[in-house]
């Protein structure tokens, strides 16, 4: 429940950079998240370069903080994984987008989850700044870094959203 509680959406960061060990964990978090069948339809683009990061953070107005974060993660659902084609890849990727978070916590890191998909200009943008194949969609995109900024923890916890056994 800390993590949980703790995670909050950064978007202020330092300029302290983020070590490749520091990523990886984040990566590997997001690897064990869930997922339908075991297809794990999920790819990722690690961003470090600055001019990269400029032009993410051009995806959406929400999206400005990416151009000061040292790290974003690129989170895409490769639909050649799922042969079904039902559409669980979107699940599959939100559990891992959540892992992800969640693990930034724990490395003492902040990142805020920009949604991408289900928007296609969004998807089309991001699309064609990383060069992917038709069959990758890009999901969420995750501005990560040291935080520049302090959030209380928050639960929200709301038991009138609670139904049991019936509405």
């Amino acid at each position: 429940m800390n993590a949980i509680l703790k995670r909050r959406s950064i978007r202020k960061y330092t300029t302290e950079p983020i070590t490749d060990e520091q990523i990886t964990l984040l990566l590997e978090a997001a690897m064990s998240a869930p997922s339908a069948r075991n297809q794990r339809p999920w790819e990722f683009v690690v961003i470090t370069e600055p001019e990269k990061l400029q032009k993410a953070g051009d995806v959406s107005p929400y999206a400005q903080m990416t151009k000061t974060a040292p790290l974003a993660i690129l989170v895409c659902g490769n639909l050649q994984r799922e042969p079904q084609q039902d559409g669980f890849w979107v699940q599959d990727c939100a559990a891992a987008t959540e892992n992800l978070l969640l693990e930034a916590v724990e490395l003492g890191l902040g990142g805020v989850w920009l949604g991408i998909y289900p928007v296609q200009p969004r998807s089309s943008y991001l699309q064609a700044l990383f060069g992917l194949p038709e069959h990758i969609v890009p999901f969420a995109l995750i501005p990560i870094g040291h935080p520049a900024e302090t959030k209380n923890l928050a639960s929200r916890y709301d038991a009138m959203r609670v139904h049991r056994n019936a509405w």
